[in-house]
């Protein structure tokens, strides 16, 4: 045991020794996108500024910015292929995950960063200026009670609770072909057996998170 251990130990600090650019780069690719240097290197920016603001606002419990590449970067990303825009409505944004993660490789859309903790969308507002993101705008609103100018493409969250209060919370907000996406992490069986209307239900699909030793799923849902 004492063996084992000691190589998950020199693993870790392995991986602790990586550059920060080469850890997203690497994961990037794995994930098999195509984004910019110029695009990942505003994503690093926004890491050491989540790292800067966590140590006094407690944002994340993630607290290294090595963990943060693949734990909010990389997870973020491997959403991406499933995400359609322009308009993109992020549910519990929090820190500004994963929005500023689309935000900042996708210019061309729009994202809204919606949260009730003005606290946290503090932080996401000073990301917004300080990284010069005219793409991205928040909303300090519990999501029953945001009231759009325009309807969504995509609605997406990390943190939000139920599927089926998702989908209530949402399926208003979106165009009629859009979709609603919830991060999850092991397959939510009890949350799509709870769904009131099965039919909803377009897909839930596995991802693979480079540096994340975990299980990851999609839930995708219709807003119809």
């Amino acid at each position: 045991m004492a063996v084992f251990a000691r190589r998950i130990k020199n693993r870790q600090q392995g991986r602790q020794n990586i550059p920060l650019d080469r850890m997203l780069a690497d994961g990037v690719q794995r994930l098999g996108l195509e984004i910019p240097a110029e695009r990942q290197q505003r994503l690093l920016d926004f890491v050491q500024l989540l790292s800067k603001w966590n140590r006094v606002y407690n944002l994340t419990s993630v607290r290294k910015p090595q963990d943060m590449i693949g734990r909010h970067l990389l997870d973020s990303l491997s959403v991406l292929p499933y995400i359609e825009g322009p308009r993109v409505l992020d549910v519990g944004t929090g820190a500004g995950i994963p929005g500023m993660v689309f935000a900042l490789v996708e210019p061309e859309w729009e994202l809204v960063l919606l949260d009730s903790s003005n606290k946290k969308l503090r932080f996401v507002r000073q990301v917004i200026e300080e990284l010069d993101v005219p793409n991205a705008s928040v909303a300090h609103v519990r999501v029953e009670e945001y009231r759009p100018e325009a309807p969504f493409d995509t609605a997406v969250s990390r943190a939000f609770s139920s599927l089926e209060e998702m989908y209530q919370a949402c399926r208003r907000l979106m165009k009629p072909d859009g979709r609603v996406l919830a991060m999850k992490g092991v397959y939510p069986v009890t949350e799509v057996e709870a769904l009131t209307d099965p039919d909803v239900l377009l897909d839930v699909i596995p991802l693979a998170v480079p540096g994340l030793n975990a299980e990851r799923h999609v839930v995708m849902l219709s807003p119809r």
